[in-house]
């Protein structure tokens, strides 16, 4: 098998999320909605467990954590359920990044289709935009801020808590994508001003197909958002359907655990990023963005003179990588998040994303750098 270094489009199951999860598929199997029974029962006490994992780490209220397929729906929960709220109050301005993941800049443009102005602030050169951008976008009838954490590309960390206080004295929300930050960065998403906060159990040691939306209320108040599906009113009406159990459970569990073990997992990653950094540098790599501003699991570079579709593809078996969103990789285009940086075509042609976890082996970098050197001859 090839070396796994793609841990930003999904990680590994962790063991102690994995033993649980499986518990609550073949012994807990009980559906969370039946109270007649002590199988209902349980469920729901251990879905209430894993709702109050999540809002630990994030520092909210139980009854402010949603739970979702994955991040993907708690954006569009997130973007698209206030869009009642924009229409009847003539707030229908929205200020965003243009580094945001599709899963943002999709529901976006569906807006935009719809009679909503969507400004798209682009980031500088190191990958990061700025507070004074955000707030120099903001107008009176600006229903919505939207800012990723960390770019799912570059690992660069977005500045939440400037915005945070740029936007205390105005009305719009304030959504984060935080699929690729949840449980790695963790004081940032305890900001009480951040309204809404979407998350991702797959890049977290959780299993695919389940996530969540933190929806804080202001107050006593509970933000104004719609379901975009209807059936059920569970999750307080706001996502309906039957729960699925074992996989709450397992978010719940890996959100524990990274509360827990984020510091000595960082401290993994970050020894790993050293040596990764110094063997491609040393080769005359370019990294992308500011290195110093980036989480320890993530490192793009580039390498001049080489193609990055032509160096996966050569060197498929024998590491695991990516260029780019996982998301959007079926059909290749230049990444529209190094465009917005302002970088070279040659960088953004030659760009390659290596993304790792605590769980990951020792890497050779040497010999791995060696091998993508060895495709441009």
């Amino acid at each position: 098998m090839p070396i796994y270094l793609d841990c930003n489009a999904t990680t590994p199951v962790d063991p102690e999320v994995e033993k649980v999860f499986f518990h609550y598929v073949h012994e807990e199997f009980g559906n969370a909605g039946s109270r007649t029974h002590e199988f209902g029962t349980r469920a729901k006490q251990a879905v209430q467990k894993a709702r109050d994992q999540v809002a630990a780490v994030v520092k909210c209220q139980r009854e402010e954590v949603i739970f979702t397929s994955g991040a993907t729906e708690s954006n569009n929960l997130a973007l698209l359920g206030l869009r009642d709220h924009g229409e009847k109050t003539g707030r229908k301005h929205i200020v965003a990044t243009a580094i945001e993941h599709k899963a943002v800049l999709e529901p976006l443009e569906h807006l935009a289709a719809n009679g909503f102005d969507v400004t798209l602030v682009r980031p500088g050169t190191d990958g990061a935009v700025k507070a004074s951008s955000i707030t120099e976008a903001l107008r009176p009838d600006t229903l919505l801020v939207s800012v990723m954490h960390v770019n799912n590309e570059t690992g660069i960390i977005q500045p939440l808590d400037e915005i945070a206080e740029a936007l205390d004295k105005h009305e719009a929300f304030f959504h984060v994508d935080a699929a690729q930050g949840f449980g790695k960065r963790i004081e940032e998403l305890q900001n009480r001003r951040l309204d809404l906060i979407s998350v991702s159990g797959h890049k977290i040691y959780a299993p695919k197909g389940i996530g969540a939306l933190v929806v804080r209320r202001r107050g006593y108040e509970r933000l104004p958002l719609k379901p975009l599906v209807f059936g059920g009113g569970q999750e307080r009406g706001l996502r309906p359907g039957t729960l699925p159990v074992a996989l709450i459970v397992a978010l719940g569990k890996a959100s524990e655990l990274a509360l827990r073990d984020h510091t000595k997992r960082n401290a993994k990653c970050d020894a790993i990023k050293t040596e990764a950094l110094a063997a491609f540098v040393k080769a005359g790599g370019i990294p992308t963005g500011a290195v110093e501003n980036s989480v320890p699991n993530t490192l793009n570079i580039a390498v001049p003179g080489l193609d990055s579709e032509a160096v996966m593809l050569a060197l498929k078996d024998a590491v695991a990588i990516s260029n780019g969103s996982a998301c959007t990789s079926q059909n290749y285009t230049p990444s529209h998040v190094l465009i917005a940086m302002g970088l070279s075509e040659d960088h953004v042609k030659g760009a390659l994303r290596f993304s790792w976890c605590h769980l990951t082996p020792a890497v050779d970098w040497n010999a791995v750098v060696t091998a993508i050197k060895t495709v441009g001859l």
